[in-house]
C-alpha cells in the first residue's frame, strides 16, 4: 500500500495522519476545495495537494483510480440538519460509490465515540447513518470512534485556556459531562496501524475501534487543566441546563462558528466514553497518552519538552 488520499486532510486531525503516513514511505494525496488552506501540510514530502470538491462522485471517483486506500477525516461539529446529513451521511454514500467505481475498497473512516441512529443529537445521529452506509457497502472498512482530541493546534484545550486568560470566571454548561479525551498523535497512529494492518492480532478489516484516553474526566475537570496549565486557572461556573441551552442559543447566533450550540449539549447528554464493546487503542498496539501529560506540551507548563518526549515514547510501540 503505496499511494492513500486522504479526505479531511488539511484539518486539525488530518495534518497529523499526513505527517505520519509520509513517514511510512507513502504517497499521500490531499483535495481541497483551496489550496491555501492545506499550507500545514504542503511542505511534507511525497504528498500533493489538489484542488478538487470531493463532494462531486465523477471527481472523487477519478481522484480514487491512482490510490490503494483512502482516509476520510471529514466531519463538523456545527450545522443544520442539512449540512450533518451532507457532510456525515450523503459524504460517505458518494464515498463508497467512488469506490466502487474505482476499484479501491481499503477505507478508514473516523467517526466519534457515542454515534447512535436513536442519539439524542443531530452530530451523533448522522455520524450513526454514515457508518451503516458504509458497513453495507461491501468495502474494506475500518471505523474509528475518538473521544474527544487533544493536542497542539487543538480548538478545545487551547480554546478554554484562552478564554481564562480573558474571563475571571467561566459560565459552563455541560459541566459534567464526562469524556475520555484522546490524542491526536494517538488517533493518527491508529490510522497507519490500520493501512499497515500487520503485526496485529487480528485483521483491522471490518473491525470497529474505540480511541480513548486512559481517564475519564469531565468537562469541567478540562477547563480546569486547560487554565492550570495556560495563563490562568478560573473558577468554573456550572449551568443549569435551561440556562445552559439559552447560553448556547445565543452563541448559535453570534457570527462565526460557535463556541457551543444545544446540539452539543444534547451529544453531551450522553458519556462520551469507551463502551468496551469495541476493540480499542491496545488492541492496535498503542498505549494512549494521558492529557496531564501531553497538555503542558503545547499549553505552556514550564517543564513542557520532558513531558512531550515522555508522552511519544509512552503513546504507542512506534
Amino acid at each position: 500500500m503505496k499511494n492513500i488520499l486522504v479526505l479531511g486532510g488539511t484539518g486539525f486531525v488530518g495534518r497529523h495522519v499526513c505527517e505520519k503516513l509520509q513517514r511510512q514511505g507513502w504517497s499521500i494525496t490531499v483535495p481541497t476545495r483551496r489550496a491555501i488552506t492545506a499550507k500545514a501540510v504542503q511542505h511534507l514530502p511525497r504528498l500533493t495537494v489538489l484542488e478538487a470538491d470531493v463532494h462531486d462522485e465523477a471527481t472523487l471517483t477519478g481522484l480514487l483510480q491512482t490510490h490503494d486506500a483512502v482516509v476520510n477525516l471529514i466531519a463538523i461539529l456545527h450545522g443544520s440538519e442539512a449540512a450533518f446529513e451532507r457532510t456525515h451521511v450523503t459524504l460517505p454514500q458518494t464515498l463508497a460509490r467512488a469506490c466502487k467505481a474505482s476499484g479501491v475498497t481499503r477505507l478508514v473512516h473516523v467517526s466519534a465515540l457515542g454515534v447512535g441512529l436513536d442519539s439524542p443529537s443531530r452530530y451523533q445521529r448522522s455520524k450513526a447513518r454514515g457508518e451503516e452506509l458504509l458497513r453495507r457497502a461491501g468495502l474494506d472498512l475500518t471505523i474509528l470512534r475518538p473521544s474527544v482530541i487533544f493536542g497542539a493546534g487543538d480548538r478545545f484545550l487551547n480554546l478554554f485556556a484562552q478564554l481564562q486568560a480573558v474571563f475571571p470566571v467561566v459560565p459552563l454548561a455541560g459541566a459534567h459531562a464526562r469524556f475520555q479525551p484522546v490524542w491526536v498523535e494517538d488517533v493518527a497512529q491508529a490510522v497507519v496501524a490500520c493501512l499497515k494492518d500487520t503485526g496485529m492480532p487480528m485483521s483491522t478489516v471490518g473491525q470497529t475501534f474505540e480511541c480513548a484516553g486512559p481517564e475519564v474526566l469531565t468537562l469541567a475537570d478540562l477547563v480546569r487543566i486547560a487554565g492550570r496549565h495556560g495563563s490562568k486557572q478560573r473558577p468554573v461556573l456550572p449551568l443549569p441546563m435551561a440556562i445552559g441551552r439559552l447560553q448556547a442559543m445565543m452563541m448559535e447566533l453570534a457570527p462565526g462558528e460557535p463556541l457551543m450550540s444545544r446540539d452539543n449539549l444534547d451529544a453531551m447528554s450522553v458519556d462520551n466514553v469507551a463502551s468496551g464493546q469495541w476493540p480499542g487503542l491496545s488492541s492496535l498496539d498503542i498505549t494512549p497518552a494521558s492529557v496531564h501529560t501531553v497538555a503542558p506540551t503545547y499549553l505552556g507548563t514550564r517543564g513542557g519538552r520532558s513531558s512531550l518526549l515522555k508522552a511519544r515514547a509512552g503513546s504507542s510501540s512506534r
